[in-house]
């Protein structure tokens, strides 16, 4: 991304994402895309696909659990002053429908609800492409100064 000392987290974003880079590294694999993204809230899509699967022939819990993590956590990116960072500290995943690769595209809705001065306390939906809730968090992240 770009100085964190001199953009805020939106600004930050909106430069990277105009480079043509992927939101993180680790997008590829899950198939993660942008979809939207504004002060306090992202909405990203993901395909869960057989290479994601557990031995019991359903995604991965981490699957829904990386997607919502990074949800929350670019939420809280996108609060960000110039020269403060963010962490997650802790995050509750409550899985409530299984995935397979027939599921087909999911998308992921991020959304910070507090933040303060050294906290930020975000939550986000997983759904599929009828609407239906597979997956909820709730995360704490810490805000910090950048050196």
């Amino acid at each position: 991304m770009t100085d964190p000392r001199t953009l805020t987290g939106l600004e930050q974003l909106q430069a990277h994402l105009a480079s043509g880079a992927e939101i993180a590294p680790i997008a590829q694999h899950f198939g993660m895309t942008v979809v939207s993204f504004a002060k306090g809230e992202v909405v990203f899509e993901g395909l869960p696909d057989r290479t994601h699967y557990n031995p019991i022939g359903t995604v991965h819990g981490g699957f829904a659990a990386t997607l919502l993590d990074s949800a929350c956590g670019t939420a809280v990116h996108t609060t960000l002053r110039p020269g403060q960072a963010y962490t997650s500290l802790e995050i509750k995943v409550s899985f409530l429908r299984p995935m397979t690769a027939e599921t087909g595209p999911v998308r992921v809705r991020g959304r910070v609800v507090k933040s303060g001065a050294r906290a930020a306390f975000v939550e986000a939906e997983l759904r599929d492409s009828s609407d239906v809730l597979l997956a909820t968090a709730t995360s704490t992240c810490a805000i910090f100064p950048v050196g």
